[in-house]
């Protein structure tokens, strides 16, 4: 039975010699793999694997089979036309290791309205930015969110932060208590929407050491997470 459905594309893969393995993150089901048979073979196929840039946000009908893992796609379009997202260096570094990250902690193979919405609506948000450099630090925290580790934030002015917990502390417990400016960067992400970013201002520096302690998080919080491949070429982008 044909069902149309939403997808959010996440990784891409060479299969076999002129197919490809696309990741996507769907409305309906979920975390779904798509082969999109001869995807890389000629002039017509690469025009189907255009459509499988990563972020790129689609519609599709399927004729999906809950017994297979690689599912089919017997029509697609694009649900939303990005404007500067995959023509812009600095925002195609941020799709590339946003979506590396989420290829990583996405393992969900049924329906999250609530997550899917989110990758909607940020990503179309970046397309519009100017101003975008801290988009990807406020992305992630508010990622874990739907990851089921956000920050207690119910003792807030508390001097630490723990990382293996969560918890804001008033003194430290261990070496996962942090303070300081990444701690003073945390509060101020708290809790913010995406337009209010332009109102903070940090270096480069600042900027790398949050990432890390960002990471570091989803490390101790994920067990099968590994920092992405991506991450040195991404810091010197935005160095």
């Amino acid at each position: 039975m044909l069902n149309k459905n939403k997808a959010i594309v996440i990784s891409k893969i060479r299969y076999r010699d002129n197919d490809l393995i696309a990741k996507c993150f769907t409305q309906q089901k979920g975390l779904v793999s798509y082969v999109i048979p001869g995807a890389l073979k000629n002039t017509k196929g690469k025009s189907k694997a255009v459509y499988f840039q990563l972020l790129s946000q689609l519609q599709i009908e399927e004729n999906f089979k809950a017994n297979q893992s690689l599912q089919y796609i017997k029509e697609i379009k694009i649900d939303y036309i990005y404007r500067s997202v995959h023509t812009n260096v600095y925002k195609s570094s941020i799709a590339m290791f946003l979506a590396e990250i989420l290829s990583t902690v996405l393992k969900e193979e049924e329906q999250n309205l609530q997550l899917y919405e989110y990758l909607e609506v940020t990503f179309k948000w970046l397309d519009y930015q100017e101003e975008f450099s801290n988009f990807h630090l406020l992305f992630l925290l508010n990622l874990t969110q739907y990851l089921g580790f956000y920050p207690e934030n119910t003792n807030i002015e508390a001097p630490y932060f723990n990382l293996s917990n969560g918890l804001f502390e008033t003194q430290k417990t261990n070496s996962y208590s942090i303070s300081g400016g990444n701690l003073t960067l945390l509060k101020s992400l708290l809790g913010i929407n995406f337009d209010e970013l332009k109102t903070i201002k940090i270096s480069s520096k600042q900027r790398q050491s949050f990432l890390a302690m960002l990471l570091l998080y989803f490390e101790l919080h994920l067990g099968s997470f590994k920092k992405p491949k991506s991450l040195q070429v991404f810091n010197q982008v935005f160095n």
